[in-house]
């Protein structure tokens, strides 16, 4: 029994009832190990302790010294919320609790009282999908080792192809990428001329092995010749250049890869000189590809440093002068700096023999692989690995009634869950989906164009991001709200490669949630701002902007206790109604309006010029004649600049100038001016 408590995963209760951590202590204790706080400041520490030991968290809202809001901004400062994920557990069901807690990161959130089986189910389920994230990002990083080291010996394996015909060692192939690779990584340290990421850099080293693969047309006996070659021979020779590129243009597919493009280039022109002496086409400078320059400069080093039929290696230094002194034809200033500069790494690396050796030990693991056909290698493995996890991810999918899916940048690839593709009508894989028609038949192009800004201004550090929308789905508009997490290379460069994320129905909450802000920023009869709603408002106003003017006015409207009395409340309210949409027509784009309460508003706007004018202008507009009944107002109004005033004196000052008006009899108005 001790052993099997050892492999349980660890589940953090932080409640301070004592009662309900001990019925979910009871619901889950047979299967996981508890840890209980009764506060939020010891969830903390037990988060703190135990770290990425801990499988989940169950956070109640309402604690002492730290409530759960407070602990889920610690674990955001602190990136806990990345590798621990949180179920908000708790009687306050309120949306703006339940919104405030799904902004702080939580997975999942369920009320209060519980139920055995749906707070099994949601553990059980988040806790499983987190696994599964973590266990494809490990595969996803096992996969990418397999391919590299793949393309590795394949880059062995053709240096033997090529270069068996040469009569040479075999290695030259090897050195070109190594050089290339070298050279690369130093020319974007020395200057902002070349961007080149990593992953670049790597593939141009790779494209670099092609760069002689003409020569398998050339005759043997022009290759192995150990004298100087005849002008005929040599034209024949210098064919290897354009019979490369022709074999790779000819090639039926791949074209558009990046990779075939380089190696394009390189095994055309990288014989070509800065001066434009070179071939096959002499071009010169810049009009030169620079991948094509690094290689024809690591190809000129190593054939001078290597034995050939024809000649004895130079040392190192002499090679290195001769380069230098232009006796091997003009090379890039830039590049030339390079190599100075590199001189003794690139001795010093060819010499190792560690990249050799290694791939002959790999070179002979493939061979015996090849042998036991009946043990899968790592790559298969991999594979069948990968093909588990995915049709467990579809299955978790299809249940969990989300839209799950991940974007590829490159390939520009839409990746969605089973489930998805059949509630959107969409394959599960669309390829370039934000030029799709059926994609922006679904999302509004601004939609796409905002979400795809807020995606690229995130950063590792800060890569969650949460956007709502109205989506076309079965022909219906609903709300949804996107939930991503944008995914970044893992090479220092920080390059954005893609997106995973969900998509979830929230129109009916959406709905609510704008009715429960309706209901309480307006006043129910006029749709105005209430009076609290429209003070905050102005606070906040006067604190973003304190250098302007503002101006402040209460109306009474007239006699509406005589409208009431003689016509009924009714239409009291109605002529209410009426007044509150003259205002409302009278308003401007950053103007204030609001039914302070009975027959008073408020109007509240920035003034540049004479503010009694303003108000003349709105007694002016309420003047008139309602369904019989005649309708005026009295005014009082406030004015001063916003560094030296505040809402509560404007509203005062504005108070006492209205019941001065008052006294004046109907359609009156005075000011009062706050210096």
């Amino acid at each position: 029994m001790g052993k099997e408590q050892e492999f349980k995963q660890k589940i953090l209760i932080a409640d301070d009832s004592e009662m309900n951590r001990s019925i979910l202590a009871d619901m889950l204790e047979s299967e996981y190990e508890i840890i209980e706080a009764e506060n939020g400041v010891q969830a903390v520490a037990a988060i703190q302790e135990y770290g990425v030991e801990l499988s989940l968290v169950l956070l109640d809202i309402v604690m002492p010294e730290m409530d759960g809001f407070g602990v889920l901004e610690v674990m955001n400062r602190c990136h806990w919320i990345d590798e621990i994920p949180v179920i908000m557990i708790s009687s306050e069901s309120g949306s703006f609790h339940v919104e405030r807690a799904y902004q702080l990161g939580i997975t999942d959130y369920i009320s209060r009282p519980f139920d055995a089986l749906i707070v099994h189910r949601r553990v059980v389920n988040t806790l499983v999908l987190y696994a599964k994230q973590k266990k494809l990002a490990a595969l996803v990083m096992e996969q990418i080792d397999e391919k590299e080291k793949q393309s590795n010996l394949m880059i062995d394996i053709l240096s033997h192809i090529v270069e068996f015909r040469n009569g040479e060692s075999g290695l030259h192939v090897l050195h070109i990428r190594i050089l290339t690779e070298l050279l690369l990584k130093h020319l974007v340290q020395i200057t902002d001329r070349y961007q080149f990421t990593r992953e670049q850099i790597s593939m141009i080293s790779t494209a670099s092995a092609l760069h002689d693969i003409g020569k398998i047309s050339i005759p043997g006996e022009i290759l192995n010749k150990p004298g100087r070659l005849t002008k005929e021979e040599f034209e024949i020779m210098k064919t290897h250049t354009s019979i490369g590129a022709e074999m790779l243009e000819k090639l039926s597919f791949h074209q558009e890869e990046p990779l075939v493009k380089e190696a394009y280039a390189i095994c055309r022109w990288h014989h070509e000189r800065y001066d434009g002496k070179g071939y096959p086409d002499g071009i010169k400078g810049d009009d030169i590809p620079i991948s094509a320059q690094i290689v024809a400069l690591a190809d000129v080093y190593d054939a001078l440093t290597s034995e050939r039929v024809y000649k004895k290696a130079f040392p190192h230094e002499e090679a290195i002068r001769m380069i230098c002194n232009g006796e091997c034809g003009t090379f890039n200033p830039l590049i030339l700096k390079c190599l100075q500069d590199m001189a003794d790494t690139l001795r010093d690396s060819l010499n190792s023999g560690d990249a050799g050796q290694t791939n002959e030990k790999e070179l002979q693991d493939i061979l015996e692989e090849k042998l036991n056909p009946g043990e899968a290698s790592a790559s298969e493995r991999t594979l069948q690995l990968l093909e588990h996890e995915r049709m467990k991810y579809s299955f978790y999918a299809s249940m969990s009634e989300e839209i799950q899916f991940e974007y590829m940048v490159s390939p520009a690839m839409l990746t969605l869950s089973a489930w998805g593709a059949d509630k959107l009508n969409l394959p599960e894989v669309v390829m370039d989906p934000i030029r799709d028609s059926r994609i922006t038949d679904i999302l509004k192009a601004e939609d796409i164009e905002k979400l795809g800004e807020i995606i690229r201004n995130s950063s590792p550090k800060d890569p969650v991001i949460r956007y709502d929308c109205l989506a076309r789905i079965g022909g219906e508009h609903r709300w949804m709200r996107i939930v991503v997490r944008a995914m970044w290379s893992s090479d220092g460069e920080g390059t954005y490669t893609g997106v995973i994320g969900k998509a979830v129905d929230i129109h009916e909450s959406r709905l609510q949630l704008e009715a429960l802000e309706e209901m309480a920023s307006h006043d129910t009869l006029t749709k105005l701002l209430n009076a609290d709603y429209a003070g905050r408002q102005i606070c906040r106003r006067l604190e973003e902007e304190p250098d302007g003017r503002y101006m402040l006015m209460l109306i009474d409207i007239d006699d509406i206790k005589t409208a009431n009395d003689s016509r009924g409340r009714l239409f009291g309210d109605q002529v209410l109604v009426h007044a509150a949409e003259v205002l409302r027509q009278n308003k401007g784009d950053n103007d204030i309006v609001a039914r302070v309460s009975g027959d008073e508003f408020l109007f509240f706007t920035r003034c540049d010029s004479d503010e009694e004018t303003r108000a003349d202008r709105l007694i002016s507009a309420l003047e008139g004649e309602y369904q019989g009944f005649k309708v005026s107002a009295c005014v009082g109004t406030a004015a001063g600049e916003g560094k030296k005033t505040d809402y509560d004196r404007l509203f005062q000052e504005a108070d006492k100038a209205l019941m001065e008006a008052k006294k004046g009899g109907p359609g009156q108005h005075r000011t009062s001016r706050i210096c």
